[in-house]
């Protein structure tokens, strides 16, 4: 019930506020649980109180003042049998000034402190005990909030919110017992007013048995959405793409390496689901480099074998490029054609590519966001393979899979979706739990790990001329650069270094090496101009921001210095590493930082130092950034976890998901309560 439609004397600037903290309906507040409590159940004698706790002291005013030094303040000495409170207050009202009189007894919450002239409270919570008061029975909440919403309107709020949605419990009493959890509206009742006799810190830390079951609740509301949408899905239609081996064989002639095994086994499990007549939606994931572009290829050959065309999107023109010189280099000598597509193509250009598109012409198109524009219209598009899926809306990949679908029949393009940032499998688990997941573990052969290098940038001449070595011996390298002008350079009060500063530096400190600049703001052209003379090895120096994070591969460059690395995060810097080492050389990736280092910096860089396993990495960065940030899970549609945590909370994601699969087989009516209560009207669409 949203709060509209329940006649309260709500004023609308706190609706407002309200929905800043993502607060909407009854449901939502309800869900708002405290950041913390504090204890207003007892009175703390002032003799016995705690230096640091928040604490209740209550006491006669024996003093006011209003003081102007160190600056304008109220002085109020409080005192009790068992000793003086000093209470100050550095911003008052005139009102506060005349309710705190000499003889009135008074209330007061707050953190005490101890200095040189006694214990003191600043600015607490107070209040004019003027009859009999009776304390709380339970802890007093205090909730995340914004400026000018106050604790005692949310509280309020709750109080009803409570009273809509916690009449009834979507779990049986069997399902309880099961798995040991609290009723629902017990558990939420202990979360917002916790009795001082339960487990303060167990509450707060949420390992409480009421945390257990919002965890419980939550992730089995995420399970059973997944598994729906799967069901779904299952009753779309797809063309059966028959497993052709006549291209497939030629193409495993041409190329001039032996595929892994494990490229061998996500091949198997592509060409099975491509011969279903469901849509295929699969993940294939792959740390840098394992080679997840030519299993794509021999997806795509499937498609056009059985006379359909396949559509390859990629996030950034410059990864869409190196997609469509990889697929052409393949497909040219097969005689099928490759198209490229992406915004900053001439009118003109573009205009032949939607008719080759249009008439069939064209076998297989490769672009970036351009695919899914309206005057892209595919003959018979059978096959979507989408690249660092998680860097496109869910909107977008509903977009391109329109394109090849026929929405009133009910059928669809397979759909084919890759990553280079592996996937933790908890993380799997609860986000990714209705894909099909195809992974890549292995390096092609005659790989060689890329040697770490921790240098402090005090050692940066010396690095310099390390690398005038290393490209007068015709190699090449990378220096990355986090920002790309002089005048970006402050954040948080250090100085990054820039990529323009960096390349005029260089240049002049390297007069015999050729060095290009490549960054974000330039034009697809001028970008598309720099990497290809790097490519053709006509660039010995790359100074370049994180656009080179993803898809460039370039065998002979050997050397990455990372600028700032301290401050980049760990898929990041994983990701750049896999920028080098993609030949025979060895290669070594240059983690320059600036010192002083933090704590959480020197963690971050001891993790990628020591670990070149991509699935090792992401593990940790999970850890750090939680699934909101990672691999842009915001970006999947599906609602972040709020209380779970999938670290802590693993075992339980592995008993919901068992939970959540009986549910569905048994068709429980439990279903669709259990969604709605968590879900609602926030229910995302799942499809892409």
């Amino acid at each position: 019930m949203t709060l509209e439609k329940e006649k309260l004397n709500i004023n609308p600037s706190v609706k407002v506020k309200l929905a800043r903290l993502g607060l909407i309906n009854f449901q939502d507040i309800a869900f708002h649980i405290p950041a913390r409590y504090d204890d207003e159940t007892k009175i703390i004698p002032i003799k016995k109180v705690e230096i640091g706790r928040v604490q209740q002291v209550e006491g006669l005013i024996v003093d006011v003042k209003v003081l102007y030094r160190p600056k304008r303040n109220l002085s109020v000495y409080i005192e009790d049998p068992s000793g003086v409170l000093h209470i100050r207050f550095f911003n008052f009202y005139p009102s506060q000034a005349k309710t705190l009189i000499v003889g009135a007894r008074v209330r007061a919450v707050g953190e005490v402190r101890s200095l040189k002239t006694g214990l003191e409270m600043a600015h607490p919570r107070y209040k004019i005990i003027r009859e009999h008061l009776p304390l709380p029975i339970s802890l007093t909440p205090i909730y995340p909030t914004c400026a000018g919403l106050k604790q005692l309107t949310i509280r309020r709020l709750v109080k009803i919110a409570l009273s809509h949605i916690s009449k009834t419990d979507t779990l049986t009493d069997s399902i309880r017992d099961m798995y040991s959890l609290m009723p629902f509206a017990q558990a939420l009742s202990v979360l917002h007013n916790p009795p001082p006799t339960d487990d303060t810190q167990a509450i707060i830390s949420r390992q409480h048995p009421a945390w257990r079951r919002l965890k419980f609740d939550e992730l089995l509301a995420q399970q059973l959405c997944l598994r729906i949408q799967r069901r779904k899905r299952n009753n779309f239609k797809a063309i059966s793409l028959p497993e052709g081996k006549r291209l497939a064989t030629k193409l495993q002639k041409l190329i001039t390496f032996e595929l892994t095994k494990a490229q061998t086994f996500a091949i198997s499990d592509i060409k099975s689901d491509l011969t279903r007549t469901q849509p295929m939606q699969r993940l294939l994931q792959g740390d840098v480099g394992s080679g997840k572009t030519i299993v794509a290829a021999f997806a795509a050959l499937q498609s056009i074998e059985a006379g359909f065309q396949v559509a390859v999107m990629a996030p950034t023109e410059i990864l869409s490029e190196q997609h469509y010189k990889k697929f052409h280099t393949w497909f040219n000598p097969l005689q099928l054609q490759v198209i490229w597509l992406t915004g900053s193509q001439k009118k003109s250009d573009r205009d032949i590519a939607y008719q080759k598109i249009a008439s069939g012409e064209c076998n297989i198109v490769i672009g970036t966001h351009a695919l899914f524009q309206n005057k892209v219209r595919f003959k018979n598009l059978a096959l979507t393979i989408v690249d660092e899926q998680h860097r496109f809306g869910v909107g977008q990949r509903l977009a391109l899979r329109n394109k090849g679908g026929n929405t009133a029949q009910r059928i669809f393009p397979h759909q084919l979706m890759m990553t280079a940032t592996p996937i933790p499998r908890t993380l799997a688990m609860s986000y990714y739990a209705d894909l099909d997941v195809s992974t890549i573990r292995e390096l092609p052969p005659g790989r060689k790990p890329v040697l770490m290098k921790l240098v402090s940038r005090d050692n940066k001449e010396k690095l310099i001329r390390y690398i005038n070595q290393v490209c007068n011996a015709g190699k090449q390298a990378y220096w990355v650069c986090p920002l790309i002008e002089e005048a970006e350079e402050k954040l948080g009060g250090k100085s990054l270094q820039s990529a323009e500063k960096t390349f005029e530096e260089l240049y002049k400190t390297l007069p015999d090496l050729s060095i290009g600049l490549v960054h974000g703001r330039l034009s697809p052209d001028e970008k598309s101009a720099v990497m290809t003379k790097f490519i053709e090895k006509k660039i010995d120096l790359l100074v370049a921001t994180t656009v080179i994070e993803v898809g460039v591969d370039v065998p002979s460059a050997t050397l990455m210095v990372i600028e700032n690395s301290e401050r980049m995060g760990l898929s990041q810097l994983h990701q750049l590493r896999g920028r080098i080492g993609r030949g025979r050389m060895e290669s070594i990736c240059v983690l320059l930082y600036q010192e002083p280092l933090s704590e959480i910096a020197k963690d971050r860089l001891k993790v990628i130092y020591e670990n070149s396993d991509g699935f090792i990495v992401a593990d940790h960065d999970l850890r750090v950034r939680g699934p909101g940030e990672f691999i842009g899970v915001k970006q999947s549609g599906l609602p972040i976890l709020r209380f779970a945590n999938l670290e802590d909370d693993s075992l339980l994601l592995e008993e919901v998901a068992k939970l959540s699969h009986k549910l569905i087989m048994d068709d429980s009516s439990i279903v669709q309560k259990h969604i709605d209560r968590w879900l609602g009207s926030k229910l995302p669409y799942l499809e892409a």
